[in-house]
């Protein structure tokens, strides 16, 4: 199952390495765009939630660290009620 590295840029400047286990981020996610703090947080959870729901339908179980992906960009996103997100980067790869 292929899964994806994406770093985003948050209002303050600060950078966040993120990890998605299905390359479906590029369905909500483009590489170099910006959104608003609000819309971000909206397309990563589906997204994330969409690659759980892919890895349970392969593999009998959940992605337990798209949960803890998906806490942690809220978490961080709750610190700011404006702003862009800009997404740095997006890369994938095939698991072997």
């Amino acid at each position: 199952m292929p899964e994806m590295k994406f770093v985003v840029q948050w209002p303050d400047g600060r950078e966040q390495s993120c990890y998605s286990p299905s390359l479906v981020m590029h369905d909500y996610l483009e590489p170099g765009a910006e959104y608003t703090v609000e819309d971000f947080l909206a397309r990563a959870s589906t997204a994330l939630t969409v690659a759980s729901d892919r890895v349970l339908g392969k593999r009998g179980m959940r992605c337990t660290m798209t949960s803890q992906q998906m806490e942690e960009i809220a978490a961080t996103g709750a610190a700011f009620r404006t702003g862009a997100v800009r997404v740095v980067s997006m890369s994938g790869a095939e698991l072997l």
